[in-house]
């Protein structure tokens, strides 16, 4: 019976997540340092940089609770399959955003990330308050990972200069909507999935998302 106990305690703390403050500075120390290291092999056009970050960041990410969020009651009237295509849009936009920022960063010779101890946490949520600085720069990137927690920590919202990337989407959708109803946003999103789909596109192989899954809407 003991040996169940301590076999129990261990297995327990084994698969325990680590706070909030803890997660999120991993995952963006992981990220630019995996950057820095491509930079340094010659690999920093665009494309090196949107591999990486589906690489490094996007399992780190929570898209479906973001795509929620932008859509909010508009989500639960979609079929699964249009939850999908939104989805996976959504991912294409983030990471080509993401990718052409990260590449214009020549120089990351020194990064260092510390978190604010003051989280807000709520239930399985949490927003973390991340200060970056790099290259010595006295003054720190500061960035807000809105979190929650499954059964890891995942990134669903990132706040950077006092824009939420969630909010901004959700007001994008929502005139999108509003001009051309929910069929118009499909279409959209539709659209530009067809361009990626027909090149090489590695935010869709991550998704799990097939070009065929357009004509099932």
């Amino acid at each position: 019976v003991l040996l169940l106990i301590i076999s129990g305690l261990f297995s327990n703390s084994a698969i325990a997540a680590p706070p909030p403050e803890v997660a999120a500075v991993h995952i963006m120390t992981d990220a630019l340092l995996a950057l820095k290291e491509s930079k340094a092999q010659g690999k920093s056009s665009v494309e090196d940089v949107e591999l990486l970050i589906v690489e490094r960041l996007l399992p780190n990410l929570d898209m479906t609770e973001s795509t929620k969020q932008v859509l909010k009651t508009h989500w639960n009237e979609l079929k699964p399959q249009q939850q999908l295509i939104l989805k996976s849009y959504l991912a294409v936009s983030l990471v080509n955003n993401y990718s052409a920022i990260l590449a214009a960063y020549d120089d990351l010779d020194g990064i260092k990330i510390t978190a604010n101890p003051k989280v807000k946490r709520k239930d399985n949520k949490a927003i973390v308050k991340l200060n970056i600085y790099i290259n010595g720069d006295q003054k720190p990137v500061v960035v807000s990972l809105k979190m929650m927690l499954s059964n890891d920590w995942h990134i669903y919202d990132v706040v950077f200069s006092g824009v939420s990337l969630v909010k901004n989407y959700q007001a994008s959708f929502s005139s999108q909507i509003k001009r051309k109803g929910i069929e118009g946003l499909m279409a959209k999103a539709s659209k530009k999935l067809r361009k990626h789909t027909s090149e090489n596109c590695p935010v869709c192989i991550a998704m799990n998302f097939k070009k065929s899954m357009l004509a099932k809407q």
